[in-house]
C-alpha cells in the first residue's frame, strides 16, 4: 500500500481511497464509495489497473459507467490506459481487451458445453439438485397453508422460508400433474 499510496500522492491525487479487497469483484465497499462521490470532469488515478479490476468483463463494465457519468480513468503503471483525453490509442487497446474478453467467454462456454456433453454420454451429469424434492417438509408445508385458503403467498413464504418463485413452480407442477392424472 506505502508504494502504492506514494506514487498516487506524486501524480496529486486529492484523495486517496484504500481497499484491501481483492479486485476479484466489483462488489467492494470503498469501491462503491468512490463510484458514489465522483463527478463529471472528475479523474479517477489508480497505481495499476489491476488495482481497480482483476476482471477485464467488470473493468470494461467500470469504464463504460465512467464515460457515461463523464469521469475519467488513468493508469499509473498501465501508461497506455488514460481516459483523459480522447487517446484514440487507449481506445484501440481497450477495444482490443474488449474483443479478447468476448472471445474468452465464448470459449469458456463452448468448453463447458463440450464438458457436459462428455459427462452426460459417462453419466455423469445430472444437471443442478433440486432443492424441493417431493418429501422436502417445507415445501409440502406451504402447500398445506395454501390449500387452506387463509394466509397469503406473501405469509406463506416467510413461514415456510420457501421463496416465492420456487412456491409457484411447485403449485404449477403440482397442478399439471393432477390435470393429467385426471385425464
Amino acid at each position: 500500500m506505502d508504494r502504492q499510496r506514494s506514487s498516487l500522492r506524486e501524480e496529486g491525487c486529492e484523495t486517496i481511497f484504500e481497499e484491501k479487497m481483492s479486485g476479484a469483484t466489483t462488489d467492494r465497499p470503498v469501491l462503491h464509495k468512490l463510484l458514489s462521490e465522483v463527478t463529471d470532469g472528475d479523474v479517477i488515478v489508480v497505481h495499476s489497473l489491476d488495482r481497480i479490476s482483476r476482471s477485464t468483463v467488470d473493468l470494461l463494465q467500470l469504464v463504460d459507467e465512467l464515460k457515461g457519468r463523464g469521469v475519467a480513468l488513468r493508469s499509473i503503471k498501465d501508461t497506455w490506459f488514460d481516459m483523459t483525453d480522447e487517446n484514440p490509442f487507449s481506445e484501440f487497446l481497450l477495444t482490443v481487451m474488449s474483443g479478447l474478453s468476448e472471445y474468452e467467454r465464448k470459449m469458456i462456454r463452448m468448453r463447458q458445453r463440450e464438458g457436459i456433453k462428455q459427462a452426460k454420454i459417462k453419466g455423469k451429469f445430472r444437471g443442478r439438485v433440486k432443492k424441493y424434492t417431493d418429501e422436502h417438509p417445507g415445501m409440502n408445508h406451504a402447500i398445506e397453508l395454501y390449500e387452506k385458503g387463509d394466509k397469503t403467498v406473501k405469509e406463506i413464504c416467510a413461514i415456510t422460508k420457501v421463496s416465492r418463485s420456487s412456491f409457484y413452480r411447485e403449485l404449477r407442477k403440482r397442478e399439471e400433474q393432477q390435470y393429467i392424472s385426471e385425464k
